[in-house]
């Protein structure tokens, strides 16, 4: 049996700021989405430490930059894109904290408004 594709929902601003990906970039990662919305994992993308369990980056080295896309799995029926941000840290692989900060806030917000 196949499990159904899953709606992809986005959270404004995540829209907003993923439009301003390269294209090459938003395809990459939009691909990405699809194979989670049809319950798989990229091999790009791995779950996000902290943020609970169903929440996952996506991680993509583009072109000398680093490209971010947050997305939840539990949360209502669809996938939620919470955060795309353009990873500007040169330190290392870790996601700085006012990014996993802001994903909270937003996941917390979310599920408020989905009760």
């Amino acid at each position: 049996m196949t499990r159904a594709t899953r709606p992809v929902s986005w959270i404004s601003a995540a829209r907003r700021d993923f439009e301003d990906f390269p294209k090459e970039a938003q395809l990459i990662c939009a691909q990405a989405l699809t194979i989670a919305a049809e319950g798989g994992k990229a091999d790009i993308a791995k779950p996000t430490k902290g943020l609970g369990s169903g929440v996952f980056e996506i991680a993509l080295p583009h072109r000398g930059n680093a490209y971010r896309v947050v997305y939840a799995v539990q949360l209502a029926e669809a996938l939620w894109v919470i955060h795309a941000f353009q990873k500007k840290s040169t330190r290392g692989v870790k996601t700085p904290k006012h990014e996993i900060d802001l994903v909270k806030a937003r996941i917390k917000r979310l599920k408020e408004t989905l009760r």
